[in-house]
């Protein structure tokens, strides 16, 4: 799903997401200037290799999201306390926002349940 980033409003413009059994539900808002700021949820399980034993298991994923996205470069004052994310073609890519979002889940460090106490040190 791409938005047309100048076409986002102060009305909120909604969207709702799903790949494998995560949810990315939300709305574009026009912030200001060439800002545009993105809220969501970003819910459900996805299957990852544990980082103690290697074996797979359900992650469980509830996050909120938010964060500006600037049509065009942005010129930073100091002033944005979000991340920022820069579109160069002034589409929002809402897709390859939720797949960069269940990546950036997926290269952080998580445990199964059997290995909770484990201490990786003496693993």
């Amino acid at each position: 799903m791409k938005v047309l980033l100048r076409k986002v409003t102060k009305r909120p413009l909604d969207f709702d997401l799903k790949s494998d059994e995560i949810t990315f539900k939300g709305y574009l808002e026009y912030h200001s200037g060439n800002l545009v700021l993105l809220r969501a949820k970003l819910s459900g399980s996805l299957e990852k290799p544990c980082d103690i034993c290697a074996k797979d298991f359900k992650l469980l994923v509830d996050e909120d999201i938010e964060f500006f996205i600037s049509d065009g470069l942005f010129e930073d004052d100091g002033s944005i306390k979000l991340d920022l994310i820069e579109s160069f073609d002034g589409f929002a890519n809402i897709d390859e926002l939720l797949h960069s979002e269940i990546e950036l889940i997926r290269s952080d460090y998580h445990r199964c349940d059997d290995c909770k106490d484990v201490d990786e040190f003496e693993f």
